[in-house]
Parts: structure tokens; sequence; C-alpha cells
């Protein structure tokens, strides 16, 4: 194959393309100016879109891999632009995503000395990354960008960070043109006929098998046998807040998220079951509550990709460390059709009890959701802020499909959802696509609102806007005697007025009719902002207050005045 001398900022196009990046999210600076002047050459190749912050990219970044299964791309310069990104890779860090963020730093010989805006990035990811490398030499920077592909998108996904010099940008190096040997995934590992066989066996002698889904099973692309193994052995199915789509919301088998805001029915056979088949999870606190009295009477079979999960925070009877996909192509033709009927009709009768809980009045943010997934519902991709809002989201809106649902769950990132909404409507075919968010989530990362509309895409935000921190001030109500401390917002922000500023669309809705009036006639293109005012003291139930358990679940209002 014939060579010729590239850049190096050229040969981060090449790699780009070669490793299928197709569309990058960014931000430019002194220090990347030789990456961006090549994308400019390569406007053909990649489409760059640029954001109004750093993290707004990172975000864009996660949510584009969340929804096209691919690894995101993010680029920033040095100093300020790298430290802008470390939130939105901490975030994909914790939650799993596929990420390759490429910095730009001073050169060579300068770092180390103070240069204007060095700053050590490699030093400050260090803790959030998979990996990360600074690229000393050009010579490097192929097999580096390989490498880094080959992690962010292997075993138990997540961000890897290159930072490249300038003057490495700049030098020139014999380019071959071919995609450099990348290493063996490091956490594949051999899954043993005896761990099959015992899960198997404790499979086939459950009377009351659950299944607890995460995110992995949606990284595996196993949605389709998780179905089939639920169907195979009738146990219904909870998720965490990650694996929240991978049956659909109509499944008579999907019983929704488990965990301190769970939803009633499947947080209760959770801890009903006699065996627990754990797949892709990692057992968060929230999710668990009271360790002890969460590993009661039952038998946990926990499949993960990571090794570092199994036993980390619940110790599992028998352990599986592999692709949930790959797994369950191993048991599902060993297993028999079971059908404990007892088991199903205690299912039906929690599931009937999972009724409206705790509405205050009737424009309420349950109704808000439900209202939007009815009438807009259809193969939209979802995003959330995080907060109230995204736990009613997870608890009413009726998800279909696997990888539509964007939220922050391990971070909890305040501000998400605007960059994420971004990614996921790009990566989505530009399609509509639907923020939940709170007035105080929306506060955080808003300026997001010119690119969505400079990249004139159809989102609809859905502003759940209650004048307060909600989330932290129903811990407040809870926990702390009802003192409300900075929680009560008090701010006089027109998001109506802000959305025509920034050449969006804003609507105001104060009842279900007003806004079933505004969803009937959104506009087909560019954004738009419905700011729905909603009761301050709704709550988020039911609720397993933290370190408890079940019997300590929460499912009625808290006896008070409600707030002027």
């Amino acid at each position: 194959m014939s060579t010729a001398k590239l850049s190096g900022a050229q040969i981060v196009i090449e790699q780009l393309v070669r490793h299928g990046a197709t569309t990058v999210f960014g931000y430019p600076g002194g220090s990347v100016l030789p990456i961006y002047d090549a994308l400019y050459q390569n406007a053909d190749r990649i489409k760059h879109i640029i954001t109004a912050h750093e993290q707004g990219a990172a975000h864009a970044a996660d949510g584009y891999a969340r929804v096209s299964g691919k690894v995101g791309v993010v680029i920033a310069t040095s100093g300020p632009g790298a430290t802008n990104l470390v939130t939105g890779i901490a975030n994909a860090y914790l939650d799993s995503v596929p990420l390759v963020a490429i910095t730009g730093n001073a050169p060579v010989p300068l770092l180390g000395r103070d240069a204007f805006q060095e700053v050590d990035i490699v030093g400050i990811t260090q803790p959030i990354v998979k990996h990360n490398f600074v690229v000393r030499d050009i010579s490097d920077l192929e097999s580096t960008f390989a490498e880094a592909f080959a992690i962010a998108d292997s075993g138990r996904k997540g961000p890897v960070l290159v930072d490249i010099p300038k003057n490495i940008q700049e030098a020139m190096c014999e380019y071959g043109g071919k995609i450099a040997d990348a290493p063996a995934p490091r956490e594949i590992v051999e899954v043993t006929d005896n761990a099959i066989d015992a899960a198997i066996t404790a499979i086939m002698n459950a009377k009351r098998p659950f299944i607890y889904a995460g995110g992995g099973v949606i990284a595996a692309e196993a949605c389709t046998l998780l179905q089939t193994f639920a169907e195979l052995i009738s146990a219904p199915v909870g998720f965490s807040l990650m694996g929240l789509t991978a049956l659909p919301h109509s499944h008579p088998l999907a019983l929704g998220m488990c965990g301190m805001h769970g939803k009633y029915a499947a947080t209760v056979a959770k801890s009903e079951c006699d065996v627990m088949i754990a797949l892709g999870v990692r057992f968060s606190d929230r999710a668990t509550g009271n360790i002890e009295i969460y590993k009661q009477n039952k038998t946990i079979v926990h499949v993960d990709i990571d090794m570092a999960e199994l036993a980390k925070n619940v110790a599992p009877n028998i352990e599986i460390c592999g692709d949930v996909k790959s797994v369950l192509q191993r048991m599902i033709p060993q297993l028999s059709a079971v059908r404990n009927q007892d088991w199903v009709d205690r299912i039906a009768e929690l599931k009937s009890k999972c009724g409206e809980l705790n509405q205050v009045g009737e424009f309420t943010p349950q109704r808000v959701i439900e209202t939007v997934g009815d009438k807009l519902g259809g193969d939209a991709v979802i995003a959330t802020d995080v907060g109230q809002h995204q736990m009613w989201t997870m608890q009413y809106y009726p998800f279909k499909a696997p990888r539509t649902f964007l939220t922050s769950g391990g971070l909890g990132t305040m501000g998400y959802g605007m960059g994420a909404a971004i990614g996921g409507c790009v990566a989505n075919g530009r399609k509509r696509t639907i923020l939940f968010t709170g007035d105080g989530s929306f506060g955080m990362n808003l300026n997001e609102l010119v690119t969505a509309v400079s990249q004139n895409l159809p989102l609809v935000i859905i502003i759940v806007n209650n004048g307060v921190l909600g989330m932290v001030r129903q811990w407040q109500k809870r926990f702390y005697e009802q003192r409300y401390s900075q929680t009560t917002l008090n701010r006089k922000t027109d998001f109506v007025a802000l959305a025509e500023a920034f050449g969006a669309k804003g609507f105001r809705a104060e009842n279900i009719v007003e806004l079933n009036s505004i969803l009937k006639h959104l506009p087909s293109e560019g954004p738009v902002v419905i700011d729905c005012h909603v009761c301050m003291d709704e709550e988020v139930l039911p609720m397993i207050p933290p370190g408890k358990a079940v019997d300590d679940m929460i499912t009625t209002k808290f006896d008070m005045e409600v707030a002027n």
C-alpha cells in the first residue's frame, strides 16, 4: 500500500473516518487549530457540530453514542476547553458510554512549564476514564487512535481521552492509510461451563424467578434475547435506570425500574423473588438500599462483563463474568419452559396496586409526561436532566424501544439533558426528540438552546416548572423537618420569552387543555420550549428512604399543608 506524508492533524481526521466517526462535537481554540483546519478541509467526510460550551459538546457526544451504538467523539482545546469536558467525561464513565475525547495541549517542549492554557488533563481525568494518552511522538498517533477506539468500545464501554500537543498536530509523518492493529480487549473473560450450569440449575429450580436488567443488556445488543429468556421462564423483569428500555413498556413482563424511586411492582417483586438473575447491572446504593435485607432469602446470579463489578456491592451466589448476549445465547437453549402460576398471580396482584400515587392538583407532572407520550411517543428519543422530572419520566413515559432513553444515571448530572438531546437527535436522523427537564436543571445548560436552533433540530423541550429544586426539596421535606434551605428558586425567568430570544418557539401551559392544544399544533421544524407550571409540593413516590428496605417504602402523601 502506498504511503503519503500527512500532518498529525490530517492523521487524526483519517483515523476518525476509518473508525466510523461521521459526526463529531466540539469547540475550537488555539491548541487545536491544526485539527480544525483539517476538519474544514474534510467537511465532506466528517460533520462537526459546534456547541455553546464544551460540557454541552461532551454530553452531545454521549447522547449520540447511546442512540447510535457507535463511539461518540468530542474535541476541545487545551486549558479551560479541556477542563470543561470533565463533567461530560465523568458522566460517560459512570454510565459506561463509549466516548473518545480529543484535546489539544501546549507543544511538547513546553509541557510542564505553565505555558498559556496548559493543564495536565491526563492527570485530571485519570480517575474518570478507561484509559488516557498524551501523544509525544507523531509516529505513535495512528496506533494510539486504534487503541483508543478499541478500549472505548470493548468490554465495559467507556470514555478514553487522547491529548495531542499542538506541535504533534503540525508535524509530518508517513501514513499508510491502514488501521493499526488494536490490542485484544482486556476485559473479556472466558465463561466457564460450571458457572453456566450452576445458573441454569438455580433458574430451573426457582419458584419465583426475577430478572434485573441493566445497561449491559442494551450495550450488548441483547434486548431480543432478554425477551426470549424472560418469556421462557415466565420471569418478570425489573430494570436499572440504564436498562429501562431493554423491553417495551407495554410488555406484560416489564415491571419498570427497581429501587429507591422504582415502580411499586418491580421493587416488591424483586424483594420477594427466590432467584434473581442480574444482567449487566452494578447494584448501586439507590437500587439496593439496605444490602443485608436486600440479599435475604434469594439466590443471586450476577452476569456482568466487568469482573470488578462482581461482588463489589452485592456478593452473588453465582457470578458469571461475560458479555450478556453471549451468556444468554449459551443459557437459553439449555432451559425448559417454566410457568409458576402462583408467582404469575402474585405479579398480577402487585401490578394492580401501581395506580396513581400522591398527585397534587390536576395539572401534575405525571399527566404532563403521559400526555406528551400519548401525543408524540412513536419512535422519539427521550432525554432528561436530573431530578424529580427524571424519575417521573422513568415511571410514566411509555418507552417502546432500546436506545431511546438518554439520562444521567451514575453521576446524576443536572444540565445533561440539552446536550444529550442534541446528540441523540442527530444520531436518530434528526427526527423529533423530546427533552423533559426541570426549571433548575434547564438553567444549568440552557445555553445549548442556541446549538439546537443553529442546527434547526426538532427538539421538544418540556420544562416541568415547579419553581423549586424539587428532588432536594423533597428530601428536605421528608428528612430535614421542612427546612427548605436554598431550594425555592424565586426566579423571574420567562422561558417563553427566553426561547424566542434564542430563535426557538416558546409556549406556556398551565393545564392539560392548553398542553394538548400546543402539542397538536407543534411546528415541524426547529426547537420548541413548552413551560409547564406544576405544583411545587408534588413528590416522586414510591420512595425507599436511603439505607432502608422495601418494608420502609413511602407510598402516601406527606401530611402537611400545601405551600403557597
